[in-house]
């Protein structure tokens, strides 16, 4: 069984989470400028088993896609195209950000640490994450 990672897609960064080896637990990655993240999982799959990406699907409260869905199906195609032999699936990442930032709060994050969006990103890949794992 591979491990599988979270990607929680944006314009400018991408947050990403990881499981562990059960896909029991989701854990915090890194967070990834756009631009890098190809290159980023091609040097990070050399050393780790992954067999499936769970990408957010954002969706407005009316059950409409989120403006940048365009981006992330385009996103989507070259992964595939680069990773043909992982397996992408969608995650409702519907508060993600919101949950992602009062987590933050809660964990007691000074706050000039809490203002750091690259922080923000990969807490809500673990948070899309999780709920993958709880909904399989």
């Amino acid at each position: 069984m591979g491990k599988i990672i979270a990607i929680d897609y944006g314009l400018k960064r991408i947050g990403l989470a990881i499981t562990d080896e059960l896909n029991i637990i989701a854990s915090s990655l890194d967070t990834v400028l756009n631009s890098e993240i190809i290159l980023f999982l091609k040097n990070f799959l050399k050393d780790e088993y992954v067999d499936t990406f769970v990408i957010g699907k954002p969706v407005q409260k009316n059950n409409n896609p989120s403006q940048i869905e365009d981006d992330i199906l385009i996103f989507i195609k070259k992964i595939e195209k680069e990773f043909p032999l992982i397996n992408v699936r969608r995650q409702d990442e519907r508060f993600t950000s919101l949950i992602a930032k009062r987590a933050i709060i809660s964990s007691g994050i000074s706050k000039s640490k809490r203002r750091n969006k690259m922080l923000v990103d990969k807490v809500s890949a673990t948070i899309i994450l999780q709920s993958f794992l709880e909904n399989k």
